[in-house]
Order: C-alpha cells, then structure tokens, then sequence
C-alpha cells in the first residue's frame, strides 16, 4: 500500500483507540452475512488447501477471520498482515488460545514473508487501494502462493454506472442503520466511503485479479455493496 495521505487517513483512523475498541461492532452491521463470508472463506480454501496449510492474511487487523478459519481449521497455521499496530493487539486478544498458531506482521504486503503459502485471503481491505496498487498488491500475493493455492478476496464492490453508484451507497447505509447502527453513523461512513475509497464494478474488481495472475476467478459472494471472489494462483 502506498503512503499517500488516503492512505495516512485509513491508518490513522484504525489506530484510534475508540475505533479500536468498537472495531468488531461495525463488520457485523455494515456488511451482510458477515459471519456466513467467514464461513464461505473457510470452505473455499479448505477445497484445495491441506490439512496443515500455511496461509496469508492480509489486513488481518481485528483478527475476526482468523479466528475463524482457526476454529474451523485446527491444522492451519497463519501469518496475519497489518499497518496498524492497535489492531494487530486487538487480533491477539480476539484470538484467544488461538494465538500461538498465528506468526504477526505489522506493516504491508511486502513486508509478508516470501512463502510460498498454501492459501491467502484479504478480506475488506483491498477497497482502501487504487486500481494500479490493487493490482500490484495482488500480483504481490500470488507471488507468495504456491501454484494453484486459493486465494479469497472481498471488499466494496458495485456497480458505479450513471446514477448506480449513489443508490447502492443509499443501500449501504440503510442496511446499517436497519441492523442498529446509529443513522449519523452509517451517514458519515457512507460519505468517508464516497470520499475515500477507490470502488469498482465487480467486473473490474476481477478483472485485476486476473491481470494479477489468478486464474479461475469467480464470484462467490454479492450481498449489496460487497462482492467476493475465490481465485487460484
């Protein structure tokens, strides 16, 4: 990721103390079937992945997917990548008797060791990169992937035709507000989104993989503005 002020702004946000500690609160209201994506990652990768797969997870901060795959999968081992140090401790709290199995990472993909790995997965965070770093950062995971390992991504992704890309914000929004997040909330989140993000189609979102060197690309998950791909290296 580069250190642009975008950049700056997302980690200085995920470094705030407050956003910290209210961290798992949010995925749970602003991204539909949450826990189910979880889940669906899990069997993905477990399709190909062994028993004792090592596998990358980039923006592991919070550690909620990884306690996940950890509970599910009690051979995997994992390194878990991160800029943000706050989040990086709270991954290690979230992760319990779990955290022995996980080796931590504090900066960016190239700061991941080389692998090669057996699996990998960046959930919600590819969204926080333009379409050039997007793809390097992607080139950058395969690199580290041994041939055809799965690698799961999801993030913001919708359609941004004429007058699309406003209408499934408004969605965005709503969906939070109607699984009890304060409305002042899900307005602000909406804008910084807006303001922020670099946002694809879900066409263009693939099509980076698949300039990144992954084959087999497909859609596995489309829940409102949230889109998820399975892919092999």
């Amino acid at each position: 990721m580069r250190s642009d002020a975008a950049a700056q702004e997302m980690l200085d946000h995920f470094s705030n103390p407050d956003a910290v500690k209210h961290y798992a609160e949010g995925p749970r209201r602003f991204v539909p079937g949450f826990a189910d994506l979880h889940r669906m990652t899990g069997i993905l990768l477990a399709e190909q992945a062994p028993r004792d797969a090592r596998v990358l997870v980039l923006g592991a901060g919070g550690g909620l997917e990884l306690k996940a795959m950890a509970e599910t999968e009690p051979g995997w081992t994992f390194v878990g990548v991160d800029p943000a140090a706050a989040m990086l401790e709270l991954a290690e709290q979230t992760l319990g008797p779990h955290r022995a199995r996980v080796q931590f990472q504090h900066g960016y993909i190239d700061d991941a060791p080389d692998g090669p790995f057996d699996a990998a997965t960046c959930l919600l965070t590819l969204h926080f990169l333009d379409a050039g770093e997007r793809r390097r950062t992607a080139s950058e995971i395969h690199r580290r992937l041994k041939p055809g390992a799965p690698f799961v991504a999801a993030h913001s992704s919708f359609p941004q035709g004429h007058g699309e890309r406003a209408r499934w914000l408004s969605r965005y929004a709503a969906f939070a507000i109607a699984s009890g997040a304060d409305p002042d909330m899900a307005s602000g989140a909406r804008v910084a989104i807006e303001k922020h993000l670099s946002l694809f189609s879900p066409e263009q979102d693939a099509q980076i993989l698949r300039d990144a060197g992954f084959a087999s690309v497909e859609l596995f998950y489309a829940a409102f503005t949230w889109r998820g791909w399975i892919a092999r290296a």
